[in-house]
């Protein structure tokens, strides 16, 4: 029971990523005209501090806000506790300014006691978000699956940051084919910085791993984290159509090995005239217009989607600096196949193919829609 509470209270750190306001701002000015006379949920936000609950209150009246309303949880282990938390999970209840002078004076906000610990599934936290309109915030990052999950079944719309990765995720990428949830507008290659708990920034100074983990901002330590913002709010971006200027011919495009569908490496490579089924980078989500392409699958993991592997490779072998071990990953990657060992390369052989594999990067298989 020791060491479950010790990994409970470690992963509970990681989960503590305070959203900075500059970036709140930079994606919500985007979507100003969804607000107007809207109830606003952030359910995963430590009013006294969250950035998520400043933006909204200092901007209730320029938005047309109906109603703000945000929930702290209360984690029950005392060595969770940060600097910021309090004894009893509590939920807030902004209605707007009363006296005339536009701030969110502390009399205008009314503060109730949640009778549990404030986790965003427990059942007072799905009363308050049945209330709301759009859920807004940054959800534990190791429970973001369960989180958007709820949202679906509740048929709420939202904008909420998440893991990069998560969008290869099988719960997460059908409902990204459907159209059900999808990027937003802060480009995939643009740095989130989140403040941290004072023990994070101990352990990240003492890694040592300035500019990979960590940047240092006006003097303070901001952490870094491959996340992005996650939406079903329809913003202008996302019909922007991606110019193509680019001829297709196999020798830039190869085709794969165990996918009928050509390698493109970047998303403005993508060729003018080709018809057939394309593997694309993540970021092309960042470009991605559903009114141009469809999304047919994955080429990373088991999961299987509309676009399937064509073969499965027997008995695989990975070589790496002349090293061999056993080479399954070769099953869950789209590769191109070459007629020599490559150099310098990881590489891989199979009894069903014909001469030697390298696996590229994770893959979204996109085809372009015929007008």
């Amino acid at each position: 029971m020791a060491n479950k509470n010790l990994n409970a209270a470690k992963g509970a750190k990681k989960d503590e990523f305070y959203t900075q306001l500059e970036d709140i701002n930079n994606e919500l000015r985007h979507y100003r005209e969804h607000f107007k006379g809207k109830t606003v949920l952030c359910n995963c936000d430590d009013p006294r501090i969250s950035n998520f609950f400043t933006y909204f209150a200092y901007n209730f009246e320029f938005l047309g806000l109906k109603r703000l309303i945000t929930t702290c949880y209360k984690n029950q282990n005392a060595d969770l506790f940060s600097q910021h938390q309090s004894e009893k999970a509590i939920y807030l209840i902004y209605e707007g300014d009363k006296n005339g002078n536009n701030i969110p004076d502390p009399e205008e906000i009314g503060i109730h006691p949640l009778k549990g610990d404030g986790d965003f599934r427990s059942r007072e936290c799905i009363e308050l978000l049945k209330q709301a309109d759009i859920v807004v915030t940054n959800p534990p990052f190791s429970l973001f699956r369960e989180y958007v999950a709820q949202l679906m079944e509740y048929d709420k719309k939202f904008l909420i940051i998440g893991n990069k990765n998560m969008l290869t995720k099988k719960e997460i990428f059908p409902l990204v084919m459907h159209n059900k949830i999808w990027v937003g507008c802060t480009p995939m290659s643009q740095d989130l910085l989140f403040e941290w708990p004072k023990e994070m920034v101990e352990e990240a100074i003492a890694d040592g791993r300035q500019g990979s983990k960590y940047r240092i901002v006006d003097g303070k330590v901001l952490g870094r984290s491959p996340s992005i913002w996650y939406t079903n709010l329809d913003n202008k971006k996302r019909h922007e159509r991606i110019i193509l200027y680019r001829n297709y011919n196999p020798e830039d495009y190869p085709h794969y090995d165990n996918y009928d569908a050509i390698e493109v490496s970047k998303t403005e490579e993508i060729p003018c005239d080709y018809e057939g089924i394309m593997g694309v980078p993540l970021t092309f989500m960042d470009k991605y217009n559903p009114e141009q392409f469809e999304l047919l699958g994955l080429s990373s993991g088991r999961d299987e989607f509309i676009a399937r592997p064509t073969k499965r490779y027997i008995n695989p072998k990975q070589y790496t600096n002349g090293k061999m071990s056993n080479g399954g990953k070769v099953n869950t990657h789209a590769n191109i196949l070459y007629s020599k060992p490559p150099v310098s390369k990881t590489y891989y052989t199979a009894d069903n193919a014909e001469g030697y594999l390298v696996s590229v990067y994770d893959r979204i298989l996109i085809r372009k829609i015929k007008h």
